[in-house]
């Protein structure tokens, strides 16, 4: 039996607790409704394409030029069900262009996917990279109670003093409209996107779920304060897919200039919860353009 398996750390009180806030809406057992909509959570949908110049060359021009108005169509026109999506030119050689969707029906998400298969410029295109995730409020996200704790015990602030009482009212207000924002996001409207999909690490003295839970805590509290110090400049957005696809989370990033995202990346490098802990795929990149710019831009 692999250690993974013969070592497993139970839930701690904490975590449950946490599990139960970030579903504290669902129904009772006996009313649990059989669906593909989640009950808090969006579909989340990665795509990432290459165009086979040979297949193109193929399509007689009026194929060519029916497939071009559905793509831009297809991509153009967010149907009922997908909340956001957004398509972007790849730079390099592991995709072309790349397509993100999200939304609360996974058959209509999906359907853009098939739509595009369907379509007179399906045979030229080929789908190289795809992930699928929810979107999802972390465990370690504290509550405002935990929150003012850390306040006191991290931080060392005193509970009377009008700082520890203005960080707490701020994170109170602040509260809702971030679970809101993880869990049904809208898409910056900011040049650039990076995904990668991540796990932690699980391997000897480096086996993230056997630390203790306020030690995880810790240690993702001061990553997020890190990612913080780029607000204005890259925003984030951690999608969850345990059980659902190879890895445990989808990140993604926009941008408002391609520096800012490898200065965060670079950054986060050094932080222990990556340093130590972090296992990370491969990264694409891209730039967002409008439809009919993309479908120019890619010549097709």
């Amino acid at each position: 039996m692999s250690q993974e398996t013969s070592a497993v750390a139970r839930p701690t009180e904490a975590e449950e607790a946490a599990s139960e806030r970030r579903f504290e809406s669902r129904p009772s057992e006996g009313d649990v409704p059989t669906s593909l909509v989640p009950e808090q959570s969006w579909h989340f949908l990665h795509l990432f394409y290459k165009i086979d110049r040979a297949a193109l060359r193929e399509l007689d021009p009026e194929e060519k030029r029916r497939g071009r108005e559905e793509f831009v169509k297809i991509l153009g026109d967010q149907p009922q069900g997908v909340e956001q999506s957004q398509a972007c030119a790849v730079v390099g050689h592991k995709a072309d262009f790349g397509v993100v969707l999200a939304g609360p029906d996974l058959k209509a998400v999906h359907g853009v996917q098939t739509a595009l298969a369907a379509s007179p410029l399906g045979p030229a295109l080929r789908l190289c990279y795809s992930y699928y995730s929810l979107t999802e409020v972390l465990a370690y996200l504290p509550t405002v109670d935990e929150f003012a704790a850390i306040l006191r015990d991290r931080e060392k602030l005193d509970p009377e003093s009008s700082t520890y009482k203005e960080k707490v009212a701020g994170y109170a207000e602040r509260l809702g409209p971030l679970i809101k924002r993880r869990l049904n996001p809208d898409f910056p409207d900011w040049p650039c996107l990076c995904f990668y999909p991540m796990s932690k690490m699980r391997d000897g003295d480096q086996n993230w779920y056997m630390l203790p839970f306020d030690k995880r805590s810790e240690l993702m509290g001061r990553h997020g304060k890190l990612g913080r110090t780029y607000a204005g400049k890259v925003e984030q957005l951690v999608t969850g897919s345990t059980g659902l696809d190879d890895w445990e989370w989808g990140v993604t990033l926009w941008a408002r200039n391609p520096v800012f995202l490898k200065d965060i990346v670079h950054s986060m490098r050094f932080d222990e919860a990556s340093a130590k802990y972090g296992l990370f795929g491969d990264f694409y990149f891209g730039y967002i353009l409008p439809p009919a710019e993309l479908a120019d831009t890619l010549r097709i």
